[in-house]
């Protein structure tokens, strides 16, 4: 294997902990799921420095990422769902707002195009706030005390964000696509 491909295998290795996550979490071990996550997270962060160092970008890592970044924090999500850490209408607008935009890219797809989302920073916002609020319920779940204050405006703050961030993706992409010549894809 070429150390180019090394990005991409990182993001494999991230989308098979998805999985993992999820079932430590089902299961209970909740200072497992958090080593997991924490892995995770620090693999999302070296496989794009590496790529960008080494100018290892590649078309199939730029669509593996974001969807690795979805599985992990859906799968963390419904883990803590079911763990009773986070309510099921939270994690419901978060899967939601998801499915949203994926059907989104998919009706871009077939009526415009190739699709070439770029994220807003709102929708950065919210992914940050969403995986501040899954790591913080992983570290109380996990035995260190967190104050039911950070996960109350935590909750709180990733419910605004999502919702807006999916009214904002439907409303730009919408007004996008209407002004985009149709050239449907074959």
């Amino acid at each position: 294997m070429s150390l180019r491909h090394l990005p991409n295998a990182i993001t494999g290795l991230r989308l098979a902990m998805a999985p993992v996550l999820f079932w430590l979490l089902w299961a209970g071990h909740y200072r497992e799921a958090l080593w997991v996550a924490a892995v995770a997270g620090a693999s999302d962060a070296v496989d794009g420095v590496i790529a960008k160092r080494f100018g290892w970008q590649s078309r199939l890592g730029s669509l593996l990422d974001p969807v690795a970044d979805k599985l992990l924090l859906g799968a963390a999500m419904a883990g803590l769902w079911l763990a009773q850490a986070l309510p099921a209408w939270l994690v419901g607008l978060v899967l939601a707002r998801d499915l949203v935009i994926v059907a989104g890219a998919a009706a871009w797809w077939r009526l415009a195009g190739p699709f070439s989302g770029q994220p807003s920073v709102l929708s950065k916002l919210t992914t940050g706030a969403q995986i501040a609020l899954v790591l913080v319920c992983l570290v109380d779940l996990a035995g260190w005390d967190i104050p039911l204050r950070w996960r109350i405006e935590g909750l709180l703050a990733v419910a605004l964000l999502t919702f807006l961030s999916g009214v904002d993706y439907v409303v730009r992409y919408g007004v996008r696509a209407w002004r985009h010549p149709r050239t449907p894809a074959e």
